[in-house]
This record gives structure tokens, C-alpha cells and sequence, in this order.
């Protein structure tokens, strides 16, 4: 077993390390997300906290870590006589991305719970977490029903498996940490709001900082061991402060003053519902036995409101986490001291290293963040180097303001990845049918079992009233729900395009294609036009943010090649259908119609559009021509590609219900 990196030997991300720390004084604080860029010891921290996590007793053979002082009557492994237990340390149990329901709940013995009512049980890592830790690297990209399951056992502190009448219950509490690089997609914001805390973390930009993270990972990969040993007397001072905490944590008395600041902080935020105020609490209870106090204080409220509160304001995906810390101070002023507690203008003892210093811990990184995301850079061309202006180009326009869409769907029935937008064949959803299973059975169909089993009854010597059930009889069923798309979008921002108000009006259709693209939990993809050539703004991704960057720096002016844009997005599905066969497409251009540059741009166009028609690719062109006089050039493309045309008023509210019916009306007549 290879030796994990020492949690006192990370360099900086002070409130990453806090963060983690509070939640193994206190699980109730509710776990931890940590959003931030590759490369920037998110794994590594998560990995080396359970080190330092007190050892649990558990029942002897119990495979699902039962405490012996406190017996769970409805363990699947029981009953359990009571008695000493013995002690083991704490797990940390990952999750990996592309896990299976039943590798995380567990599944039942479907046939001998059919045959002989058995309850056959195979515990998953819920079980397995019990009492420790659970780990998800890569939460965004997790599957929707995986988090929603994983984060109703966090909340309920148990998981159910429920399987054609049979069930089972186990008990499952654990600190939940998930990890994520938000370039990669985000999580929805009502799952944003199940994570207690969440801390944003980036790499340092001061040099001696960096040169002392490089020191130490060499020095650990050169000789694990030996690098633990030399923080081992680090590591036991943290193991003994975070058990010093958990016994101070029921004497820690939270007053009213400094509930009044929780409530009134979540108020002035405009945070949705009463689980940021609860979190807050909880969080600022754990600081102040992590100071070793007994009272809660201002400072615990306003460093809990910093952990608790940004990632519950994001309204849409456009916005950044963040809060205003001045007004979190005025606000905290405006409430505090008002009786005794929770707002004293004293400088109490922080507790031996601090409220986030554990001992042998490097200073606070006080480096400035980073150049930001590439995303908010110049617009570049395919080698990442800035893209020259040309002729005429004007600077970036403003994107008006979003508005709501209805759904754009792709025709037909597929076989892609869990999502909300196109009808597809699914794990979950309606019942269609049934099928013998491929694999592992996952869903049984009953009724389909029973039929298969029924005419071999005689014949196996049935005599009891069981069904005599074998696995040639078994059915899977079959299940009809949506699917998340490609949906690529082809932006003319030539000079045709470049008026001012037309233009942030384009950009609004955008943006609000993208917001409900990620709603759909879609991939999104840029490419634009102009000039004398196209480029891919953005390669297909699950982040709609960094697509909605790239959106708002677009520059404008020069010809239209549409020929070329049409070519370059064709290209990019050609490679992105190598990648991700199952996942269909969406084709959105957004143009006036226009053809300009090089010998017949026009018939050039026409030839390129019919390339997506003949493949059957999904199309809608959004027409952006303007004015008294309308050559209707967008339409003309449409037919081209075998789409629909919509212009950007029929784009908004109930417009859009004719439009996915034309979308669909069309493909099927071609």
C-alpha cells in the first residue's frame, strides 16, 4: 500500500485544509466541495485527511461498520449481540466517475430473492463509507441519478435499495468530499446547495511558495516513507487537536447574537431556503472548538459565512461564486454585540495556531490570484496564439440580457448519456419493454421474469409455493428517458453582423440557448466565422461558463465565410463522433444568411450545409437578418442543411414549441 502525502506537508490552501478539517471535528457541517483548477493538491489534501481521523469501533464481521455502543437494529448483518467491539481507522472510500448504481448502493440477489425470499445483499461503497469518508473525484461529471442518490443517503444518513418489493436499509453517515475543475461543467445548483462548505482553490503565483511545492512532492515520490516520518510529529499534533475539538464540539455554546448575525447574514445575501443558515451554525460551532473556545464569536461567524455562502448565490451558471466581504462586514457590525456574545469587539486567543493553522503548517499563501481563465483572454486562433484584428473589426459587444427557451430536441430515439433534452433508451425512465439481460442484471422486469419462468414449472419439480426462478428466465427492463446532445453552435460574427444592438442580441439568443443547454446537461461547442476563416472557439466541453466567456469576447468585423464555418463545425462533429459515438448532435448557426469572400461563396456555402443534411445531422439556423428589406438567405440555408429556420424574436417563450415540432417535421420527411 503506497504511503499518502502528509496533510500538514501541503503547501498553502488554507481554506481548503480548514475546510477539511471542520468537517472531521463536525460531520454535521455537511461535507465539502472543493472547485478549482488542475494541478492544485485538491486529490492530494482529501487523500491525506483520513490519516488524521480518530479511530472507529465497529461490530466484529459487520460489513457495515456498526457501532458497538450503539447498535443499528436494522442492519442487514444483524441483529447483533451487544459487547466490545474492536477498532479499526476510518475509511476513505472513492467513487469513481463512471461507477454503476449498484457498485454504490448495492444490489440484491434478484433470483434468490424471487425463488427462496432471501434478502441476498451485496453491500456498495455507501456501505463501505459508513462512519468514514467518501470521496468523489470529478463530482460534476458524475451521473445525475449517482449524485442524487449519493446525496439523499448523506442527507438521511441511510441508503435504500429497493428492487420489485424487496428491500433493504443500512445505515450510511458519512463526510462527503467531491472535487472538481469547473472548466469541466458545473454542478447544478440545487446540488451546490447539499455540499456544506465550499472552498475555491488555485495554484500560488509566488515563486518561493512553488519551488517549496515542488521540493516536497520530490521529496515524497523519492522516499515515501521516510518523508511521512520527518511530519509525523506534525501529523499527531492535528490527530490529537481534531479529537481535542470533537470532545469540546457539545460544550460549545452558540448564542443568540450570533444566531441573529447567521440569520441576518443569509438574509442579506438572499440565499434560497434554510439549510445556509443551518450550515452556517453548524460550521461556526466546529471553528470555535477548533480554537478551543466554548463560545461562538464574530470571527467564527464571518469565516463560516465565507465557507457556507458563495456557491449558494449563483442565480444562473453565468454567475462566480463569491461574496462581498464588505458588506459581510457591515452586516455583521449591524447585528453583533447585542447581547454579550457573537459580536465582541475583544481579540480572543484563535487557539494555538489559529482558526486555520494547524501546527507545522506553512503561513497563509498571500499571493495574488492568478491571470484567470483563458477563456476571458483576446479570442485566439488554432495554435492559442492571439488571433490578429482584421480589417474593420470591431471591439466585443455586450450580451443583452438572457431570456427563458422551451427545448430544441434532436428527432428519433438514442442510445447517449443521461440528460433532459432528446428521447433515448436510458437506465432510467419509463418502462418500454423487456430484453434478456446483456451482463449484470440491473433492472428486472417482473412481470416479463415470471412469464418466462411460468411453462418450466412441472418440469423443475416445483412443489413449494416459491417460483422456481433460473437465470435464463431473468429480464431486463427496457426504459425509455432523455438524453444530454452535442449542441454546436456556428456564430457569424462578420461585419454583416457587427451592428452594436444586433449583435448583443444575438449573443443574448446565445447565452440563453446555453443556459438551457446547461440545464439539459448537453456538451456545448463554439465555432465562429470571419474574416477569411473560421475557428473553434471552443471544442466540445461540458462547461457552458467557459462557452459563455468566449461568447462575450467575441470580437467582430471582416467578411462572412460561411462556407468555411459550416466545414469547421462539420469537422468537429466528425472527430467529436469518434470520441463520443453515442451522443448525438444539435446544429445551431446563428447568421444572417450571407456569403461573402473567395470565388462562389454562395454555392460553396450550399454544398457545405448539404454535407450535414445528407448525414442527417439535426439543424436549426436562427435568422439574425434585420431591417425593412429581408432576403430571406436564412431560410434558404436551412433547406440547405435540412432544418428549420427561426428568427431571434420566435426564439423566446412559446415560439420555441412550433419550432422543435418544424425540427422535428422536417427530419422525418428528409
Amino acid at each position: 500500500m503506497s504511503t499518502p502525502f502528509p496533510f500538514t506537508a501541503v503547501v498553502g490552501q488554507d481554506d481548503l485544509r480548514l475546510a477539511l478539517l471542520l468537517n472531521a471535528v463536525s460531520p454535521a457541517v455537511g461535507g465539502v466541495l472543493v472547485r478549482g483548477e488542475k494541478g492544485t493538491a485538491k486529490s492530494t489534501a482529501v487523500r491525506a485527511l483520513s490519516a488524521l481521523m480518530p479511530e472507529v469501533d465497529v461490530v466484529p464481521g459487520c460489513r457495515f461498520s456498526c457501532d458497538p455502543h450503539s447498535l443499528d437494529p436494522g442492519c442487514p448483518d444483524g441483529p447483533h449481540e451487544p459487547g466490545a467491539g474492536v477498532a479499526r481507522p476510518a475509511r476513505m472510500v472513492e467513487l469513481p466517475v463512471g461507477a454503476s448504481e449498484d457498485r454504490l448502493v448495492g444490489a440484491l440477489d434478484i433470483e434468490r430473492a424471487l425463488a427462496e425470499g432471501v434478502k441476498a445483499f451485496e453491500p456498495g461503497l455507501l456501505a463501505d463509507a459508513h462512519r468514514g469518508i467518501l470521496y468523489v473525484d470529478e463530482v460534476n461529471l458524475l451521473h445525475d441519478h449517482l449524485v442524487d442518490l449519493l446525496l439523499d443517503a448523506a442527507a438521511m444518513g441511510a441508503s435504500y435499495v429497493e428492487r420489485e418489493g424487496v428491500s433493504v436499509r443500512h445505515a450510511s453517515r458519512f463526510l462527503l468530499v467531491g472535487t472538481m475543475n469547473p472548466e469541466e461543467g458545473e454542478l447544478r445548483p440545487q446540488l451546490l446547495d447539499r455540499f456544506g462548505l465550499t472552498v475555491e482553490v488555485s495554484a500560488s503565483r509566488e515563486p518561493d511558495q512553488r519551488v517549496e511545492v515542488v521540493r516536497r512532492r520530490l521529496a515524497h515520490d523519492d522516499d515515501p516513507a521516510g518523508f511521512a516520518a520527518r511530519w509525523a510529529d506534525e501529523e499527531a499534533a492535528v490527530r490529537a487537536r481534531i479529537a481535542a475539538a470533537r470532545e469540546l464540539l457539545p460544550s460549545v455554546r452558540l448564542g443568540d447574537g450570533a444566531l441573529r448575525q447567521i440569520a441576518a447574514t443569509c438574509a442579506a445575501f438572499e440565499v434560497d431556503g434554510m439549510r445556509a443558515d443551518i450550515v452556517m451554525a453548524r460550521t461556526a460551532t466546529a471553528l470555535a472548538a477548533w480554537a478551543g473556545r466554548t463560545d461562538v464569536l464574530a470571527e467564527d461567524v464571518r469565516q463560516a459565512a465565507l465557507l457556507a455562502l458563495p456557491h449558494r448565490r449563483r442565480r444562473n451558471p453565468f454567475d462566480a461564486p463569491g461574496l462581498d466581504e464588505d458588506k459581510l462586514d457591515e452586516t455583521l457590525e449591524e447585528f453583533g454585540g447585542q447581547d454579550g456574545d457573537g459580536g465582541g469587539d475583544d481579540d480572543p486567543d484563535p487557539g494555538p495556531d489559529g482558526p486555520g493553522g494547524p501546527g507545522g503548517q506553512p503561513e497563509p499563501d498571500d499571493a495574488p490570484p492568478g491571470d484567470g481563465d483563458a477563456a476571458a483572454r483576446p479570442e485566439a486562433g488554432e495554435g492559442g496564439e492571439p488571433r490578429p484584428s482584421g480589417a474593420g473589426e470591431q471591439s466585443p459587444v455586450r450580451a443583452a440580457e438572457p431570456f427563458r427557451t422551451k427545448v430544441l430536441s434532436v428527432p428519433g430515439l438514442g442510445e447517449g448519456v443521461a440528460g433532459r433534452r432528446s428521447r433515448a433508451r436510458t437506465e432510467h425512465g419509463r418502462t418500454t419493454g423487456a430484453r434478456r439481460p446483456r451482463g449484470a442484471l440491473t433492472k428486472l422486469h417482473l412481470a416479463a421474469t415470471v412469464q418466462a419462468a411460468a411453462p418450466h414449472q412441472r418440469a423443475r419439480g416445483r412443489s413449494g409455493r416459491g417460483l422456481v426462478v433460473r437465470r435464463d428466465d431473468l429480464r431486463q427492463a427496457t426504459r425509455e428517458g432523455r438524453e444530454g446532445n452535442l449542441v454546436l453552435f456556428v456564430v457569424d460574427a462578420s461585419g454583416s453582423m457587427a451592428a452594436r444592438q444586433r449583435m448583443g442580441a444575438v449573443k443574448g439568443a446565445v447565452l440563453s440557448l446555453l443556459l438551457d443547454a446547461y440545464q439539459r446537461r448537453d456538451k456545448v461547442g463554439l465555432v465562429t466565422f470571419r474574416g477569411a476563416a473560421a475557428d473553434v472557439a471552443l471544442p466540445p466541453t461540458s462547461s457552458v461558463d467557459a462557452a459563455a466567456a468566449r461568447l462575450e469576447s467575441l470580437p467582430t468585423g471582416g467578411r462572412t465565410p460561411l462556407a468555411a464555418g459550416l466545414l469547421r463545425a462539420h469537422e468537429v462533429l466528425r472527430v467529436e463522433r469518434l470520441r463520443d459515438p453515442a451522443r448525438r448532435a444539435l446544429v445551431v448557426v446563428v447568421t444572417d444568411g450571407r456569403a461573402t469572400g473567395g470565388p462562389e461563396p454562395v454555392a460553396l456555402a450550399g454544398r457545405a450545409a448539404r454535407l450535414f443534411a445528407a448525414e442527417g445531422v439535426a439543424s436549426v439556423v436562427v435568422d439574425c437578418e434585420s431591417g425593412p428589406v429581408r432576403l430571406g438567405l436564412a431560410g434558404r440555408l436551412a433547406d440547405e442543411l435540412g432544418g428549420t429556420a427561426v428568427t431571434l424574436d420566435e426564439l423566446r417563450a412559446d415560439a420555441i414549441a412550433g419550432l422543435v415540432r418544424d425540427v422535428q417535421g422536417t427530419r422525418r420527411a428528409a
